[in-house]
């Protein structure tokens, strides 16, 4: 799938919040190895730098788009262009850091487990995932798969909900970790701009519906489903909209 970058940093700053939610619980004081998976643009991994100026660090991200932003803003990391679910840590990691990505793969019974195997002892594997799928900012996709003349390309693409419950990841992952924090937040963002809820999804899970569809189709289907959420998250007076947010966390260390 084919990322944004301006799309998705459209909301840079409250995307961001969680990350550094996720960082300044990391127990570490000088991890020499660190890597971002899923990293983007970069955004993330400059706090990551900033924390800790004297480690290697490097981000990994399947996107070419995104690690070209990242490459112009920090030029000096190492930046790998992988999928997550195929990348192997060339040695044990001190850190292994990954923001708002692996909600996007499969299997995570298999694949969380497998990089908390790939941390040195006393390492960290450090994760926040959306666990927003029950929303009405997601629901409203399944509603405008169905209700439209775009069905039939389109519902293959719907899926159960990519993150499961907290206690299922204290389960994978508790057999080999020394220490396990988990905990859940709920952000309530405040956005700014004209459909600006349907503004943020379109850069994020929207992406896959509507690069099945012909521009025409598209359009069409965009404007349905920002028609929907327009309704479950009204414009309040001052011009603003609250969303609210939910963000899955978990700390294990080795």
């Amino acid at each position: 799938m084919t990322w944004n970058p301006d799309q998705y940093l459209k909301f840079a700053e409250p995307r961001l919040r969680p990350a550094v939610d996720l960082l300044a619980r990391i127990p570490l004081a000088s991890p020499t190895r660190v890597f971002d998976l899923g990293c983007g643009a970069g955004n993330v991994t400059r706090l990551l730098l900033d924390r800790w100026p004297r480690a290697d660090i490097a981000g990994v991200d399947d996107s070419p788009e995104m690690l070209a932003r990242a490459r112009e803003s920090l030029p000096a990391l190492h930046w790998i262009q992988s999928s997550i679910a195929d990348w192997q840590a060339p040695q044990a990691a001190d850190l292994i850091y990954s923001n708002a990505a692996l909600h996007w793969l499969p299997d995570h019974g298999r694949l969380l487990p497998g990089l908390l195997s790939m941390v040195a002892p006393g390492g960290i594997l450090a994760i926040q995932m959306p666990r927003n799928f029950a929303a009405p900012s997601h629901t409203a996709i399944a509603d405008t798969v169905r209700a439209g003349p775009w069905r039939q390309k389109l519902e293959s693409l719907l899926k159960p909900p990519p993150v499961l419950e907290p206690t299922d990841y204290y389960a994978m992952l508790g057999a080999n970790a020394t220490r396990i924090d988990i905990w859940e937040t709920e952000y309530l963002q405040v956005l700014e701009g004209e459909d600006p809820v349907k503004e943020w999804v379109k850069g994020t899970w929207l992406k896959q519906f509507l690069a099945a569809l012909d521009n025409e189709e598209a359009q069409a289907f965009e404007q349905d489903y920002a028609d929907r959420v327009r309704l479950a998250y009204p414009r309040l007076k001052n011009g603003r909209t609250l969303f609210p947010f939910r963000r899955l966390f978990i700390i294990a260390q080795r």
